[in-house]
């Protein structure tokens, strides 16, 4: 019975969120909120079909775990490293002025100061695994921004460990306290030593399983390494989320790293769905509704008073303004941690009576206005910028600008490694170019390189003007924030610039958005990836240069089209079809070392040998024509070859002396003796 149901649960669960989601994409809600939505309709004080049982908690914690896999998947050891000033610095002055901030306020109305300063501390956790969805979803996670929210989320999952140790001494059972402490510490020992022994093994372990050529080995060794080592984590008294969040570290820089992550996604995006769901499940209808007026205050306090703090820890990490608003109100929310921290504070005596639910009320309010909060700090940065053209002055002050003396230079919109490779370019052929960056490292980086920097914002007018925008000749965008970039590119045309705008995307998602903001060619790497893949396909089955190229420039004319639909083919790409079925013309050249060198056409007899003619051959500056059969191959030639695709891949082997026994081709030995 107790599996029927679980089952019977599930099966509600999931008619409904289909349902409400559905609903939701066409009222615009977002899914997020759909999913708690969901949970509350069907919880205990809703229809009361679902209750919020062990298998339903343990579903939704399997899906954060995934989530946090997936997310360190996307990161890599050098990235996390990076992080350090955001993780530590940023987390740690988020954590410690929210929680200050919070238990001053509960102590000036009374309140115990130990309950105080657990309600401070569950106030400040921020929605690690909510953050990520958004983001995620807004195709921001590895914008400046999103790493800044990504690395300060994290720190408040690991920082929610000792928090619990704590939550008895501040109840004044210091009992045990100290020695939970100093367990936290050996398991954070045991676990970066596991992390790190893992590293070393892991993808060694992989290599032999993919040599098996089992899909379904390399999927199950991924959820395994996702599941127990935040298992593992969770044994050492950790969050298993950060435990997960480490096994994805582990293959990040491996090749296998993009193959796992497609493979644990449907099942990441199925059981994130129930942790969302289970949120809602949590939310007493009745008390929110007695106490509803003193919910919203409380959630609105919270979410102003993390704002204010949140913007003053970026602008510490100097963020952009764009960025500190958006990473402000990216973790103004009270996190998921904070469900775990406010029922072990229960469990020692805070938080009695109505005032758990309270809590839980206010708390999942800001979760469901957190991404209404992303959106509306998107609206107000924009609002931002234009008041910014509106007011900017028309004959800017440039005596300052790195740019003063340029005119027709190129103007690098981020030094990252593909802005470093133009600018590289650029120094080499001497062509006047100007690298605009928001990071200090990476703006040291490049004064060291002797480029010519300015530190901005893209977003910013003045910054513009400065970097000689309306001289400029070309503006490459090698930025990773899509948000940014259409800004940037807004701003530009604003001010009048007739530059050619060359935008780099790692995503299709938002191609035309880019397109329609003002870019004059966006390189998305995902499809130019595609297209030289298919080019050198092409080029291996003979179809000439110049249509490969014709197809190439016309599938960039019209913005990869052909390879965002699923639609038929283009009349130019049956012509393709038509050239591999067709014969073919190539050029063989014959270096010094080459067996052909040196010997008659008849002796070569490639006709007989190959299937393949030898039509002319280029000498030099002299082209013969029909060659004769004693026609001597000399070092430098140039032979053309008519043939069909098939006996133009035999006769490359044969001049090129490989052994190619399947068409019976002598081997290189084998060739006739030189006259």
């Amino acid at each position: 019975m107790g599996e029927t149901s679980v089952l019977t649960t599930l099966v509600f669960i999931l008619a409904a969120a289909l349902f409400v989601v559905a609903v939701s994409q066409k009222l615009k809600i977002l899914a997020v909120v759909g999913f708690m939505l969901t949970g509350v309709f069907l919880g205990p004080s809703g229809v009361g079909l679902v209750k919020s049982d062990a298998t339903i908690s343990l579903l939704a914690d399997v899906g954060v775990m995934m989530l946090l896999f997936v997310i360190g998947l996307d990161f890599s050891l050098r990235a996390v490293v990076a992080a350090r000033r955001p993780f530590f610095l940023g987390g740690g002055l988020q954590v410690g002025l929210t929680t200050g901030a919070v238990a001053a306020i509960f102590i000036a109305l009374g309140f115990r100061p130990g309950e105080a300063v657990i309600i401070g501390f569950i106030a400040a956790n921020s929605a690690t695994a909510l953050v990520a969805k958004i983001l995620a979803d807004r195709g921001e996670l590895d914008s400046p921004h999103g790493r800044t929210i990504m690395a300060i989320t994290l720190f408040n999952d690991l920082i929610a460990v000792p928090v619990i140790a704590l939550i008895p001494l501040l109840a004044g059972r210091a009992a045990g306290s100290t020695g939970v402490i100093a367990k936290f510490g050996w398991s954070l020992a045991a676990i970066t030593a596991a992390f790190f022994f893992l590293r070393a093994a892991v993808p060694r372990l992989l290599e032999v399983i993919i040599r098996t050529r089992i899909r379904e080995l390399f999927i199950l060794s991924s959820l395994l390494l996702c599941l127990g080592l935040a298992l593992f984590s969770g044994a050492l008294g950790l969050s298993m989320a950060f435990g997960a969040f480490l096994a994805g570290l582990i293959v990040a820089d491996s090749p296998y790293s993009h193959q796992m992550a497609a493979d644990i996604l449907p099942l990441k995006d199925v059981f994130i769905s129930l942790f969302f769901i289970s949120i809602g499940l949590l939310l007493d209808i009745r008390i929110f509704s007695r106490a509803m007026g003193l919910a919203t205050a409380m959630a609105v306090g919270v979410i102003i008073l993390k704002t204010l703090i949140n913007s003053v820890v970026l602008k510490i990490l100097k963020l952009s303004p764009r960025g500190i608003l958006l990473g402000s109100l990216g973790v103004a929310q009270i996190g998921e941690f904070a469900f775990v921290l406010a029922g072990a504070a229960r469990a020692h005596g805070f938080l009695a009576g109505p005032g758990f639910q309270l809590f839980l009320s206010s708390a999942i309010l800001t979760m469901i206005v957190s991404p209404y909060l992303l959106r509306a700090a998107d609206a107000l940065s924009a609002g931002a910028a234009r008041k910014a053209l509106r007011k900017a002055d028309g004959a800017a002050e440039e005596k300052e600008s790195p740019a003063a003396g340029m005119n027709g230079h190129v103007i690098i919109v981020g030094y990252g490694l593909n802005g470093q490779n133009l600018a590289r370019v650029l120094r080499t052929a001497g062509i006047e170019h100007l690298v605009i960056d928001l990071n200090p490292k990476l703006i040291r980086q490049a004064v060291e390189d002797g480029e010519k920097t300015l530190f901005g914002d893209v977003c910013r007018t003045e910054i513009l003007r400065l970097a000689g925008i309306r001289r400029a000749k070309i503006i490459v965008f090698a930025i990773s924030d899509a948000t940014a970039t259409r800004r940037g590119l807004l701003l530009v045309r604003g001010l009048g610039s007739k530059a050619q705008i060359i935008v780099r995307s790692r995503y299709v998602t938002g191609l035309d958005a880019l397109y329609e903001a003002g870019a004059d060619s966006v390189i998305p790497e995902e499809f130019e990836t595609s297209i030289e893949i298919f080019s050198q396909v092409l080029e291996a089955y003979h179809i000439p240069k110049n249509i490969i190229d014709a197809e190439v420039k016309a599938v960039r004319a019209e913005r990869y089209g052909i390879l965002r639909t699923t639609g038929p083919v283009r009349p130019s790409f049956e012509k393709i079809v038509d050239l591999l079925t067709a014969g073919t013309a190539e050029t063989f050249y014959v270096g010094p070392d080459c067996p052909a060198a040196g010997r008659t056409l008849a002796q070569l007899d490639l006709r007989a040998r190959t299937g393949a003619t030898v039509i002319a051959v280029v000498r030099g500056e002299e082209s013969h024509t029909g060659p004769a059969a004693d026609f001597l191959v000399e070092p430098g030639d140039t032979l053309v070859l008519v043939a069909d695709h098939a006996a133009m891949d035999v006769a490359f082997d044969y001049l090129a002396a490989r052994a190619a026994r399947e068409a019976g081709v002598p081997p290189a030995g084998s060739f006739p003796p030189r006259s």
